[in-house]
């Protein structure tokens, strides 16, 4: 026999969570008694958004769902961010809340709101916990539909009575389920329509890096020579110097990888997540020829009619396709579009303006960062710079949130990528808006001993919002932001604390932060005029094709 609590920390330990991240509270008391016991580790943050976050993160870069902790009402309405992030950016994601005892859920009571109902619409499941003897199915049933295709967040709800009672059961199986082979018919479907088109395009998402298919996804672009793009939260799909690779597409304006779509008479998608780029922007007329391979069938969209499906693992779809598949295309607008594009990433580099060109930034940062080393983008103007212009060769090095896109995930983002990668360097690249809305996780960081540097992109405002307001409406209104002396917060976490005051400093600053023991904040002023050439060049955009 054992509490209810115990049992359900020993389910969570044989699903194997080393971390949980989260805040104490009175009616999760019982629960953090058991995880004391435990062999997992309880992280606690300053905020259960941030919690939210650093779960998303975690299961992001694991593959295995990242789980969160709050206590009842305000503790649990404070995740909900975070959950909706991972589960818009099919993160795998496992939230446990607790809740008033059983007796007081049909009344008015003192904290008490009605969590189930809250996270229905920005969760995969999730359920209450209303007898002890259920707790193995249920916290298995969360993490399988969490961990499964397409991944995303589970929610489960403790009453604070039913973690005391006295039970005497076992955790359930974890053996994961082989996914399916895809069906042969399919294949030679998509295989004839790929030989008989002329100028085919492969669209690389999030779901070609979730599977694991990086290797075999290049084989096929080589055996057949089909150009790949990469949607923002693909990006290192295929490496940036690939002769085939057109790097990334996910602006709304017509942009240089666009005109490779315009040119294409057959998109194959792979893994491709239309929350993160809707097909209208590249399929205008809902007209173009789709191969679409997921793991899950399609979402039904009118311009995104997949010709075929071949819904299978990715991974071995890509092999057997590459099987399948004879001959190579013959076609130039891939180099001319490359050039194009590398021109563009040069442009900038080596400006010595200050304040910084966003360009200049980009280049110093990847110089300075290794292949496999980690970039976590908060939300806001830098994240359009780093999607398009930040050259990345391995899957997973660059984290976007590009589904919910929420603000101020990048800072708690850099703490769960350090646990769950201590030998990478870790940077969090934020707006001066996203850093202030979670800078407190410092001292979380901190606390853990961990080393990361955070580089923040200064303009004193929210400017992404400023480069829309001044598109539409040709001026800007409540985006004005008077900011704190950034070097001195981060020494008052116990951070090293940097400002840059030249184009020349941010190389050697960058490697003195990395060489700190504990985390380094950087401020980089940003000459975010830049935003607006780019929006007037956009506008005036002529296909090189």
């Amino acid at each position: 026999m054992m509490k209810a609590s115990d049992l359900f920390v020993k389910c969570l330990e044989h699903e194997g969570v080393k971390y949980i991240f989260g805040l104490p509270g009175e009616e999760n008391l019982d629960l953090l008694n058991s995880l004391q016991s435990s062999s997992i580790t309880f992280i606690s943050t300053r905020h259960e958004q941030c919690a939210a976050f650093m779960a998303d993160v975690y299961g992001r870069l694991t593959g295995r769902a990242g789980v969160c902790l709050s206590t009842l009402g305000p503790g649990a309405t404070n995740l909900a961010t975070g959950i909706a992030d991972a589960n818009l950016d099919h993160a795998p994601l496992v939230a446990i809340t607790a809740q008033v005892g059983l007796e007081r859920l049909h009344k008015e009571s003192h904290q008490y709101v009605d969590i189930l109902h809250c996270f229905e619409p920005i969760t995969k499941w999730n359920s209450r916990v209303e007898r002890a003897s259920i707790i193995p199915e249920v916290v298995r049933k969360a993490f399988k539909t969490a961990q499964a295709e397409k991944p995303g967040a589970s929610h489960i709800e403790l009453p604070e009575d039913v973690m005391t009672i006295e039970i005497s059961q076992e955790p359930l199986s974890t053996v994961r389920a082989r996914r399916p082979s895809p069906d042969h018919q399919s294949l030679k479907t998509a295989a004839d329509l790929i030989e008989k088109s002329r100028q085919p395009l492969i669209l690389a998402g999030n779901g070609a890096v979730r599977g694991k298919a990086a290797k075999e996804l290049l084989a096929f672009s080589r055996k057949t020579g089909i150009p790949v793009a990469n949607t923002f939260m693909g990006k290192g799909i295929v490496p940036w110097d690939y002769d085939l690779a057109l790097l990334s597409i996910g602006l709304q304006s017509r942009d240089y990888v666009t005109c490779g779509f315009e040119r294409a008479d057959l998109v194959i998608a792979v893994g491709y997540d239309l929350v993160e780029y809707s097909p209208r922007h590249w399929n205008p007329d809902g007209k173009k020829p789709v191969i679409h391979i997921d793991f899950t069938p399609s979402e039904v969209d009118a311009y995104y009619q997949p010709s075929v499906e071949i819904v299978a693992d990715v991974r071995e779809t890509l092999e057997l396709l590459t099987l399948e598949v004879h001959g190579k295309k013959d076609v130039s607008y891939p180099k001319t579009l490359r050039a194009s594009i590398l021109k563009e990433l040069g442009d900038g580099a080596t400006d010595e303006g200050f304040p910084l060109k966003p360009q200049r930034i980009m280049h110093d940062v990847r110089g300075v960062l290794g292949a496999e080393d980690i970039l976590i983008s908060d939300v806001g103007a830098h994240k359009i710079w780093i999607a398009r212009m930040f050259r990345a060769s391995v899957p997973n090095t660059v984290i976007i949130s590009n589904g919910f896109a929420a603000m101020g995930i990048a800072l708690p983002g850099a703490i769960a990528s350090k646990l769950a990668n201590p030998d990478r360097k870790v940077l969090a690249v934020c707006g001066d808006g996203g850093f202030l809305m979670t800078c407190s996780e410092l001292e979380t960081a901190r606390r853990l001993g961990l080393a990361f540097v955070v580089l923040i992109f200064n303009d004193n405002g929210y400017g992404l919002i400023k480069w829309k307001q001044q598109k539409k409406f040709g001026r800007e209104f409540a985006t004005a932001l008077g900011n704190p002396d950034f070097k001195q917060l981060a020494e008052s976490y116990g951070a090293k604390g940097y400002r840059i005051g030249a184009a020349k400093e941010l190389v050697p600053t960058l490697r003195e932060a990395f060489a700190q023991t504990v985390p380094a904040v950087i401020e980089v002023p940003v000459d975010y005029r830049e935003n607006f050439r780019f929006m007037e060049q956009l506008d005036q955009f002529i296909c090189p094709l």
